[in-house]
């Protein structure tokens, strides 16, 4: 695999029973166990799936986590987002900076849950925004709300070296950025995130919306190291099956991942 600072090069990873009704009863008796057995087998394949996807809420955030400190509108994000059948799973980690990956983007439509999860949770992530939108007094308190920090694009690796110095300066910062780039279809994934995380010695948060569960899934941290595909590895591995709004527009490594 070829790795450099601007891109991730995709990797291509890669009974049924039938009872006679005339069978004798001890062949009866076999098969109600087979059946038991398998139910039982079902019953504890979804206990692992719900143990593993537990319910979050803003109460389970930890005392390190950056908030917004919303009063009223957790609550109102939080019934938007029942309303619309949509549920927020996973864990936090409770450190004070860490980026995020949001992932997959295939529709303007997951902003329509993004935001509430995010108001929902009072989790305060902030988003990198063109430093020239800062100029109006007006948009600028609106952006500052919303959580958008200005970031100067004019030069190349600058965003990647603000970003690391933001977090060095910063005593608690979540910053989420989306790898794909685009909500269409694109062989690549930007690796700019992975820089960050490891120039500022931060975790990845890898997140993922689903549309199939109707999850929006806060998944395993991923702590840069020396091993870069490895570490690209166990972030994709998370995102197996997960299905986005448009799955053509599917991004090259998750769909790899999902043929592996």
């Amino acid at each position: 695999m070829i790795l450099n600072r601007d891109n991730l090069i995709s990797r291509g990873l890669s009974g049924m029973y039938s009872t006679d009704i005339k069978a004798s009863k001890a062949t009866d008796t076999i098969t109600k166990t087979t059946d038991t057995g398998t139910k039982a087998a079902d019953t504890s394949q979804a206990s692992r799936n719900d143990a593993r996807w537990q319910r979050l809420s803003r109460f389970d955030l930890g005392s390190e986590v950056p908030r917004r400190a919303g009063v009223m509108t957790p609550i109102l994000a939080s019934g938007f987002l029942k309303v619309l059948g949509w549920e927020i799973v996973g864990s936090i980690p409770n450190v004070p900076k860490a980026v995020y990956l949001a992932l997959p983007h295939t529709s303007n439509f997951d902003a329509l849950y993004t935001i509430p999860t995010l108001l929902a949770l009072d989790l305060d992530i902030k988003i990198m925004g063109k430093q020239g939108l800062f100029k109006n007094p007006i948009l600028r308190s609106f952006l500052k709300w919303a959580g958008i920090i200005p970031i100067n694009r004019g030069k190349k690796g600058s965003v990647l070296q603000a970003s690391i110095e933001r977090f060095k300066t910063s005593n608690k910062l979540h910053l989420g950025l989306s790898p794909e780039g685009t909500r269409d279809y694109t062989k690549e994934w930007k690796t700019g995130f992975y820089y960050i995380a490891q120039g500022a010695n931060v975790p990845i948060v890898p997140v993922a919306m689903d549309y199939n569960t109707k999850q929006v899934r806060f998944m395993r941290p991923v702590k840069t190291t020396d091993d870069i595909e490895a570490d690209f590895l166990k972030i994709i591995e998370q995102y197996k099956g997960v299905v986005p709004k448009h799955p053509k527009r599917l991004s090259q490594p998750l769909q790899d991942i999902n043929k592996a």
